[in-house]
């Protein structure tokens, strides 16, 4: 029983961390809005690279991706908060059942990673070529993200044999 409280209490704690993000984020929409806008449009980045082509600079434009990573996030913190509860549900369950359990945990802390690794790292980082702003430079906190929640997501994947 032990393992299947840690996971459950892990799923629950991502969820509360990635829905203060999502929260923070809607409440306080102009903090980090700048952080989008400005990767976006690049303007922060090596002042001759080759890569500016790549810049978003319509406002309709970045106001949409800040608004898809901020719905994914929510998605994210939905799915872990449902997937923590059915993994509560089934804490006495068969293995099977738990593994079942599980399933909506795992939808959301792959569509975090997914956003993270994908959105902030790939896209944002390599893309828009964030690593080279020292301002407006998110990968080391993408990371921190990506890592959090890679690690879950092989905690959660161990087999399970049943309560104890």
């Amino acid at each position: 029983m032990s393992a299947r409280l840690a996971r459950t209490l892990l799923v629950a704690a991502i969820a509360l961390w990635v829905s203060l993000v999502a929260f923070g984020n809607l409440t306080d929409y102009g903090s980090n809005w700048q952080f989008v806008r400005h990767v976006l449009a690049m303007d922060t980045i090596f002042p001759g690279a080759g890569i500016r082509y790549r810049a978003i600079h319509s406002p309709l434009l970045q106001h949409a991706a800040y608004a898809l990573i901020i719905a994914v996030e929510a998605l994210a913190g939905a799915l872990c908060w449902i997937g923590a509860w059915r993994m509560w549900r089934a804490r006495r369950a068969d293995a099977a059942a738990f593994h079942r359990a599980k399933r909506i945990a795992v939808a959301g802390l792959s569509a975090g990673l997914l956003l993270w690794l994908g959105g902030f790292m790939a896209i944002g980082g390599e893309w828009f070529g964030m690593w080279m702003s020292t301002q407006w430079n998110g990968l080391e906190s993408a990371f921190r993200f990506a890592a959090v929640l890679l690690a879950a997501l092989i905690y959660l994947g161990q087999p399970d044999d049943g309560p104890d």
